[in-house]
């Protein structure tokens, strides 16, 4: 057999202190901090659309969805979820346009939250898990406060997405620091747990003022 592996865990005070320092890079997942997920009424007109039952057409929208963020056109997507569901729909066109809208709305605290922060002069980035059609409409509907990120890392642009730990690295590699001196934000855990395995320093989003009080 070959030599003993060695891995090179954070304990729990070495990140107490990483928590302590003041974060002067902070990155921002998208979607569910500060851009708002699908509204009910959202989810619903796509169900309908699909002419599929709740529960396995949401199954399959997950299922096939790390692709799509990855850089997979939109018509490949929708009909890797037909294929899953064993259908056909009906208006494809109608469906990527419901979902285009239904991922393209913001919390305005979140972003009043940015523009405190850059005011400031934080380093700020962006790591979004986002298929490529939704880029042009951000960047047109938000260039104001996207504007004030040194770097926006697009999954579909990078050809990898959370929580690939390769994610992280690029995103860091953009704004021209190591992993190691991000403070990242994202609502989802398992991103949490993947960028502290990378290297960050990362909290579970809940709250614009738990963003306030962690960078002040």
């Amino acid at each position: 057999m070959g030599g003993a592996s060695v891995a090179v865990l954070v304990t729990g005070a070495e990140y107490a202190h990483k928590l302590e320092a003041m974060p002067e890079v902070i990155v921002f997942d998208l979607y569910g901090v500060i851009a708002r997920t699908q509204t009910d009424e959202a989810k619903q007109q796509l169900v309908d659309l699909a002419g599929a039952r709740g529960e396995p057409f949401w199954e399959a929208y997950w299922a096939c969805r790390p692709a799509y963020d990855a850089g997979q056109e939109s018509a490949l997507y929708w009909a890797d979820v037909a294929e899953r569901l064993g259908t056909r729909f009906a208006d494809v066109p109608a469906l990527i346009d419901a979902d285009l809208e239904s991922w393209c709305h913001v919390d305005p605290e979140m972003v009043a939250v940015v523009h405190e922060l850059a005011d400031r002069g934080r380093t700020l980035g962006l790591l979004s898990n986002i298929i490529e059609e939704l880029v042009p409409i951000w960047e047109e509907r938000h260039g104001d406060w996207l504007g004030r990120f040194t770097a926006l890392t697009y999954s579909c642009r990078i050809g990898v997405a959370k929580p690939d730990r390769r994610a992280y690295e690029i995103c860091a590699e953009r704004l021209g620091v190591t992993t190691g001196d991000v403070l990242f934000f994202d609502d989802n855990e398992v991103n949490v747990v993947a960028a502290r395995a990378a290297g960050m320093s990362a909290e579970l989003f809940a709250s614009p003022e738990q963003v306030r009080t962690r960078t002040a």
